[in-house]
């Protein structure tokens, strides 16, 4: 099924309401799915192929399908399959969306951003980096080098993602960030995976030593772990590690990766229970900063620099205040700064939280790795 194709069988099926009674829980790798009860009234159960029911081929695609996360997590949470499966979607065709449209515009000034292009809402060519309209950068490039490395190895390994990294590097991409690059000159004359990042970060004064180059490329790490919050945690720390070792870059992987989880499923506080989630483990500048966003206040001044705190602010901030999907996007590039990834972890969040069926099809569209993320997220969700 196209990517198109699958964008319209979740708008039209959203909303879709299971059906009343005792559910059916056959056991998936990540999440339980589920049916209504069979005519008779008694449960049915069997293993059901989420690959399957993504793509509209399960046996029971005509069923009320709906997925429950482990009660240790989410104790009740019922969250329709399709609602699941568009937010996990969302999330990594909103990164892109986000990284795509502050592309042009980095480094611009808020000011300079609305004097050429008013507010800015629709995919632009060249601008920064000369490129093409809907041209993503790094940060989507890298998540997808997280997301290819899942899919085939079928777990977490950090060894593999960072070959990818290395890889990708070695192609000559236009955008890198100095710590990144740093990484990747260490992985490349032999650091192991958690020898690079800590070797860049020990040599690294305060103020260079703490970016946002991995919480950026993070997010398709909250797919296949969004059930296992212990896992989820380890990895995107882990994951972290690889290029930025700075504590507030590791548990802001974390703490991105466990709200976006917290979305998939519909919870009420996903900020509030991520940060709960990791406690007194974080660092406290990280934890002051985002405590006001959990309580649902704004704070005075956000900032668009590329260091992790500033950027994990603004981002979740627009991500969590905005109407649609489309409005955190838009807002967190039109602020300026680090526009790409401030509006990829915006898009991440939105999209989690609002689904792929409300991004613009006319932004989708444009990036060419539209079809390749929609078919990674589908198969993220049977990782395991």
């Amino acid at each position: 099924m196209s990517t198109v194709g699958v964008r319209a069988l979740l708008r039209a099926a959203l909303p879709a309401r299971a059906g009343d009674g005792d559910a059916w829980e056959g056991r998936a790798p990540v999440l339980r799915w589920g049916r209504a009860r069979d005519d008779d009234g008694r449960g049915a159960s069997g293993d059901v192929p989420g690959v399957g029911a993504v793509s509209g081929e399960s046996p029971y695609r005509n069923e009320a399908w709906r997925v429950t996360t482990p009660r240790r997590f989410f104790p009740g949470v019922v969250v329709e399959w399709r609602m699941y499966s568009d937010r996990t979607h969302g999330s990594l065709l909103g990164l892109a969306c986000g990284d795509a449209l502050g592309r042009p515009v980095e480094f611009n000034s808020a000011s300079k951003i609305s004097a050429e292009h008013g507010r800015l809402d629709e995919m632009v060519g060249y601008g920064m980096w000369n490129q093409p309209a809907g041209t993503i950068t790094d940060d989507t490039e890298q998540a997808l080098c997280i997301a290819r490395s899942l899919v085939e190895q079928q777990d977490f390994d950090p060894a593999d993602i960072a070959d990818r990294f290395v890889a990708w590097y070695d192609s000559g991409p236009f955008d890198i960030g100095h710590m990144t690059m740093k990484a990747m000159s260490r992985l490349k004359h032999g650091d192991a995976w958690d020898e690079a990042g800590q070797h860049v970060w020990e040599q690294s004064r305060e103020g260079q030593n703490a970016g946002n180059g991995s919480v950026m490329r993070c997010p398709p790490l909250a797919i296949p772990y969004a059930s296992d919050w212990d896992r989820l945690v380890e990895v995107s720390r882990q994951s972290s590690q690889i290029t930025h070792a700075d504590p507030r870059c590791a548990y802001g992987c974390a703490i991105l990766n466990l709200t976006i989880a917290g979305l998939l499923v519909d919870v009420d506080t996903p900020l509030q229970d991520a940060l709960d989630y990791v406690g007194i483990d974080a660092p406290d500048e990280l934890v002051t900063a985002l405590e006001p966003l959990a309580r649902g206040d704004s704070p005075g001044t956000l900032e668009t620099s590329g260091y992790v705190v500033h950027s994990l602010q603004t981002a979740l901030h627009d991500g969590l205040v905005s109407d649609s999907a489309e409005e955190a996007i838009v807002t967190a590039v039109n602020r300026g700064g680090d526009t790409d990834t401030i509006g990829a972890i915006a898009g991440a969040v939105a999209g989690a939280r609002f689904g792929v069926s409300q991004l613009p099809d006319q932004w989708l569209n444009a990036i060419d790795e539209t079809d390749e993320l929609e078919r990674l997220a589908t198969q993220l969700t049977n990782v395991g």
